[in-house]
């Protein structure tokens, strides 16, 4: 109490808030009779009177008289409040009505949306509905700060990319799409799915902002933690005068810049009606499940993060790359019925490096699979020796990961006959310490070309390359069916750019980086990255 009493200037005699909520009448009137001192400060107190005692040792000049903060000019209390916490300006309240009154001032709530939520809006134009900036970070921005990040909807196994931010007085909901097939150079696409904002004094408004009829009534309920869903009122809205058929046209002109008849593939026109009538069918009635970017190192080979790639038939899908010490991880955020959203599409070994044959070389196909088989059957030889135990790898050195694979050739193995399906994820991981580190090639590019046979969505691949490294892909029949992972190869092309051919189906996969910022987005930890990337597997497993 005696602290309470040097804040505030408060004791128990003169009501103070703090203790009594907390004793009954009987422990309140029991209470006022003490003293409003502690034994440390009587002590204090005692050794001080004792030195300004006459005679006594050290006779000095008194203390300073004590302030409390209810002598400072409310200007002054104004500044001190508003540098706090807005989390903890409820519980500054309760203290005295002093308090309480001045964190009615609304510079002080102004500077705490500025500053925890970045809003930099004029917020004198909300002196027109009568609602305050209190009210804005009260019902709007802090009931509403759980959903603010980066999210993937569970749209069975497209899945998707979401990023809910403040923006002005509205908290928005916006749906990242990657550009038309085959532009992966072209920057994301993106659009507004829900909305929140405060109209009046009462409670945020949640509107869903799906089709083209304008805003209408949504709800969002906070499901769990790091788990959210929305639900529109009024799918009426979403509704076209022209039926299904102008709905499916004008979806089509949306998600792929392009009518049903400019596609002559019927393998793809079968995939694109089947996409519409399953993500059609939720009404923007969504779950969401909260994702993160993943952390940097820097040792990492490139910058991780999110990348757009070309999947054949099935568009432009996006892939998080994320890297974890030996190998590197390709995590679809958006899927198709072969390889589902949360599954690893590819992995790629640092430890084992390919080097690429020349150009006219490298055009054969069976060369480029020669390589890479040898490499496979190494990984294989190192797991089985991992297996067996450490003694028998003894004297057996590891390669470097910036060292090129050079060996004698293996037997070349035949390739597994091609899939119908899309799609990937592999591991290998070398079992031993790897050997010292050999610079890369710093600025100088090795020519690539594809070979003559792999089939490419995109011709405008780069024509230099940095480096390149085995990989698996996971490939898989319609539904997710038969999973394997097949070898690959993994080229590096700059710090925005790699490709992956596909081996076994003959293509070749281009990602180019995502140049979009997306807020609230990092993990709070490596550990927590690492769960997030279990979680969103699981799921479609």
């Amino acid at each position: 109490m005696a602290v309470c009493a040097r804040l505030c200037g408060v004791g128990p005699s003169r009501g103070c808030r703090r203790r009594q909520q907390r004793r009954g009448p009987a422990e309140t009137a029991a209470a006022d009779s003490e003293p409003d001192t502690d034994p440390e400060e009587e002590r204090i107190e005692a050794g001080g009177a004792l030195s300004r005692a006459p005679g006594g040792r050290g006779a000095g000049p008194p203390p300073p008289p004590r302030c409390s903060l209810l002598e400072l000019p409310p200007e002054l209390l104004v500044e001190i409040f508003a540098s706090l916490p807005g989390t903890d300006l409820p519980s500054l309240a309760q203290v005295c009505t002093k308090f309480r009154r001045i964190l009615h001032t609304d510079t002080i709530w102004r500077r705490r949306c500025r500053e925890e939520y970045g809003v930099c809006e004029n917020l004198r134009k909300l002196d027109i509905t009568g609602v305050s900036c209190r009210d804005v970070y009260a019902k709007l921005l802090h009931r509403y700060r759980h959903i603010l990040g980066l999210w993937q909807p569970d749209i069975g196994p497209y899945g998707g990319l979401l990023n809910v931010v403040v923006d002005g007085l509205f908290i928005i909901g916006w749906m990242y799409l990657p550009p038309h097939d085959p532009h992966v150079d072209d920057p994301m696409r993106f659009k507004p799915l829900f909305r929140v904002h405060l109209m009046e004094r009462k409670s945020a408004t949640v509107e869903c902002m799906y089709g083209h009829r304008g805003p209408h009534n949504g709800h969002i309920q906070i499901v769990k933690k790091d788990e959210f869903s929305t639900k529109c009122n009024q799918t009426d809205h979403h509704r076209m005068s022209g039926g299904r058929q102008e709905e499916f046209r004008t979806w089509l002109r949306e998600e792929w810049g392009r009518t049903l008849e400019d596609i002559f593939h019927e393998h793809m026109q079968e995939l694109i009606l089947m996409k519409f009538i399953y993500t059609s069918q939720y009404d923007n009635c969504l779950t969401y499940r909260r994702i993160y970017l993943p952390p940097s190192h820097p040792d990492d080979l490139i910058r991780p993060g999110l990348f757009k790639g070309t999947y054949g038939s099935h568009g432009l899908e996006i892939v998080m790359l994320s890297f974890h010490g030996k190998c590197a991880r390709g995590t679809k955020i958006t899927g198709d019925p072969n390889i589902p959203a949360g599954q690893q599409t590819v992995e790629i070994d640092l430890m084992h490096r390919i080097q690429l044959p020349d150009v006219e070389s490298l055009r054969n196909f069976n060369e480029l699979s020669r390589i890479v088989l040898e490499v496979r059957e190494q990984v294989r030889q190192e797991q089985q020796q991992q297996e067996n135990g450490p003694e028998d790898g003894e004297g057996r050195g590891q390669q470097s990961p910036r060292e090129p694979q050079r060996g004698p050739a293996q037997p070349s193995a035949e390739l597994p006959a091609e899939k119908g399906g899309e799609s990937r994820d592999g591991e290998a991981e070398a079992a031993a310490p790897p050997a010292p580190e050999q610079p890369a090639q710093s600025g100088q590019g090795q020519p690539f070309v594809l070979p003559v046979g792999v089939s490419s969505r995109n011709e405008d691949y780069p024509r230099t390359c940095r480096m390149c490294f085995y990989g698996t892909g996971l490939i898989a029949g319609h539904g997710f069916t038969s999973p394997e992972r097949t070898p690959g190869v993994f080229i590096l092309f700059d710090e925005d750019r790699f490709g992956f051919i596909w081996l076994e189906l003959k293509s070749f996969s281009l990602y180019s980086r995502v140049q979009a910022t997306f807020q609230n987005a990092e993990a709070p930890s490596p550990q927590a990255f690492e769960e997030m990337l279990k979680n969103i597997q699981s799921l479609t497993s």
